[in-house]
């Protein structure tokens, strides 16, 4: 039997003490294993098909905590995830999704996540770099965020990801227009490297696991910016990096993830 377990990501403190409650569902011969229920916090991760809607999702994820920012909160209502994803039937499940080319999209806790660690460093006008963009969902969160006087690049090495993440922001009232003026833009690219034509950044967000935190991704962030990156191999780290005004860098971790391998296209393709 295939198992496909949802993980959650959830910090030390939200653990400690807590008593979980699980529900095994089956779809299409895989079964997956759902967190219904963590007490003591209250906090409760929803089952398949219970939100359909882009709003709910958003509503959920605020109700739940995860979704702390009125500025993260009107992004993701924003930019409907339904039109991001292969399937839109499973665009409002909290877990991540397969996109092809042994990639995924996160699931939404994730994005939330990482765009409210990133909130203050989203501000109108401020550049944000997005490291493996996939869909071309979370850049355009960011660029929303950052909006028309701002920039939002997405860097991933794979040329037809780009091409349909291109068409699927194109399909999004809020991100389209952000597009064709030129705040907005996806790249084929080495995301290890960053992409050097707009640094430094604010911002920097990278989905996928690096064994250890690209010195370009450091090199290329703005003094008082902030870098999203989870780090390790078999067990990871989502690392907070936050570059001081004389250069140095202060490091923290977030919370434990399971993230696809930063890596080159070709080993990518191999499932590598």
């Amino acid at each position: 039997i295939a198992c496909s377990f949802r993980y959650y990501a959830l910090s030390a403190k939200r653990l400690k003490s807590l008593s979980l409650s699980l529900s095994l569902t089956q779809h299409e011969g895989t079964f997956s294993l759902f967190v219904v229920r963590i007490s003591r916090d209250v906090i409760q991760f929803w089952s398949p098909n219970s939100i359909n809607k882009n709003k709910a999702m958003v509503e959920n994820l605020q109700s739940h905590g995860v979704i702390t920012s009125d500025e993260v909160a009107k992004a993701m209502e924003a930019v409907d995830r339904g039109l991001f994803v292969p399937d839109p039937s499973y665009a409002y499940v909290d877990s991540p999704l397969s996109i092809g080319y042994n990639v995924t999209i996160s699931a939404p806790h994730m994005h939330a996540m990482c765009l409210q660690l990133l909130d203050k460093n989203l501000k109108p006008g401020m550049r944000v770099l997005d490291v493996g963009s996939g869909t071309g969902y979370l850049t355009a969160c960011f660029a929303v965020m950052v909006g028309s006087e701002g920039r939002a690049i997405g860097v991933e090495h794979i040329p037809e990801l780009v091409a349909s993440s291109v068409k699927n922001i194109e399909a999004s009232a809020a991100a389209s227009p952000l597009l064709k003026q030129g705040s907005l833009a996806i790249h084929v690219g080495d995301g290890r490297q960053g992409w050097g034509e707009f640094a430094p950044y604010d911002a920097i967000h990278v989905g996928a696991a690096a064994p250890e935190i690209p010195e370009a991704l450091i090199d290329q962030l703005k003094p008082g910016g902030r870098l999203v990156i989870p780090v390790g191999n078999l067990f990871q780290d989502l690392q907070v990096v936050d570059k001081n005004s004389d250069g140095s860098v202060s490091i923290r971790s977030e919370t434990s993830v399971r993230y696809v391998p930063l890596t080159s296209r070709e080993a990518q393709l191999r499932g590598e």
